[in-house]
């Protein structure tokens, strides 16, 4: 499982015109199921989110997580994140999980993350989004699942 992590001053994920989700500081979370990736995985993945120390103290250190804060953040489906560019022109995604079982994992993430404490935008599995963010910082995080990497 890959994430990249963004904290954001706000985003917004938008379907047909239309917001399906929103937040205002946070984080964006655009997050790609892997071939082979588990249930465990996707636990792991939740609590490294909701527990990523990448939001500023009151001395400007990283030392609080969204759970420190606002708790928001906005999951997105991209199994473009396992996409491989190193040879050809055109990405190959074979690395990338079926979508049926993918979305499992996607929406098991998303529940995890709710358990940990977490208030949890989605974007819509398998729809063309459109994603807009203010990336405050810029702040962006790439995570690589346990045993990954």
């Amino acid at each position: 499982m890959r994430a990249v992590v963004q904290r954001v001053a706000s985003a917004k994920v938008e379907v047909d015109g239309r917001t399906v989700s929103e937040i205002g500081p946070g984080l964006l979370v655009l997050l790609g199921v892997g071939k082979g990736d588990t249930e465990a995985d996707a636990d792991w993945m939740a609590e490294k989110v909701a527990n990523l120390r990448i939001f500023e103290d009151q001395a400007g250190k990283m030392n609080r997580s969204v759970l420190d804060g606002s708790k928001d953040i906005i999951a997105v489906s991209q199994f473009t994140l396992y996409g491989d560019a190193r040879k050809g022109r055109r990405p190959s995604f074979i690395e990338a999980m079926e979508p049926e079982a993918a979305k499992r994992l996607y929406e098991l993430f998303c529940a995890r993350a709710r358990q940990a404490g977490l208030t949890v935008g989605e974007g819509v599995f398998g729809a063309h989004m459109k994603v807009s963010l203010l990336n405050d910082g810029p702040v962006t995080i790439w995570l690589e699942g346990r045993g990954q990497g």
